[in-house]
């Protein structure tokens, strides 16, 4: 009777703290900046799975410890040792293979967000031809309309600079909202990282070499582009607006930067 009580117990735990590490899971999505991109929603799924992985393996050592310090203390007087513990090896299995899986399909998931985010230029470290297939056959809420607009991103020290189809040159990076737009990156000196927080961009721009970048903007506003390397003294001072626009206000704003070439 005592050992059905205590496995109902243990489920009991085990139900409570999953239930309160998926609603922390849930919690992490307002930890970020505001999704401005279809491509940061997978990129926030798994931050949020992995907040409620973690939430869920703290409780369990935590509570394991708390019911150990209230339920197994030893009698006062009593300096005896336990009885020693034997290997269990259906225990051995469970806490390797259970991780094991666990990092294999972050791996996967992973992989997969970096596949969709349509990288060009880079050069693979490894051919996973598996994680290729699974990443093509994953179900993502991401626009699979064509590009439409092409846009040029110099970076050199200490500023970003930004040619339009119209050969308009800009200070200003502006993005059609909900239209797939290919970011052509250059650096003209050292290395530099193209981060918008917003878009869950982080991109390496490496001199000498052209990287494009794909990306699909989902929320008007103004936003902040950043050095994310350190490129010198001063390369904390190189940010540049971005702005996403309606499809009018871009077409007004690109008419009006022609103007001023």
């Amino acid at each position: 009777m005592r050992r059905i009580f205590d496995t109902l117990l243990l489920m009991v735990f085990i139900a409570v703290i999953m239930v309160i590490a998926r609603w922390i899971g849930d919690q992490a999505y307002s930890w970020m900046p505001i999704q401005a991109t279809a491509e940061a929603k997978r990129v926030d799924q798994i931050f949020s799975f992995l907040t409620s992985v973690g939430t869920f393996i703290f409780l369990a050592i935590a509570g394991t410890i708390g019911y150990s310090i209230l339920i197994g203390r030893a009698p006062k007087g009593d300096w005896s040792h336990g009885h020693p513990a034997r290997s269990d090896v259906r225990l051995e299995i469970l806490w390797t293979a259970a991780p094991t899986l666990l990092v294999l399909w972050l791996a996967a998931q992973s992989f997969s967000i970096y596949q969709q985010l349509d990288i060009e230029g880079l050069q693979p470290i490894v051919h996973l031809h598996l994680l290729e297939e699974s990443a093509t056959a994953a179900t993502v809420n991401i626009p699979t309309q064509s590009i439409t607009e092409n846009i040029e991103v110099i970076a050199k020290q200490w500023v970003w600079s930004f040619r339009y189809p119209n050969n308009a040159i800009s200070n200003e990076l502006h993005l059609r909202v909900n239209e797939r737009t290919r970011l052509s990156l250059h650096s003209q000196d050292v290395i530099h990282g193209f981060y918008v927080p917003e878009f869950r961009l982080k991109q390496d721009m490496i001199p000498n070499r052209n990287i494009d970048l794909v990306l699909t903007p989902t929320q008007i506003g103004k936003y902040h582009l950043r050095d994310s390397q350190f490129s010198g003294t001063d390369f904390a001072l190189m940010v540049a607006n971005v702005y996403v626009d309606s499809s009018e206000t871009y077409s007004q704003w690109l008419s009006q930067a022609a103007t001023h070439k």
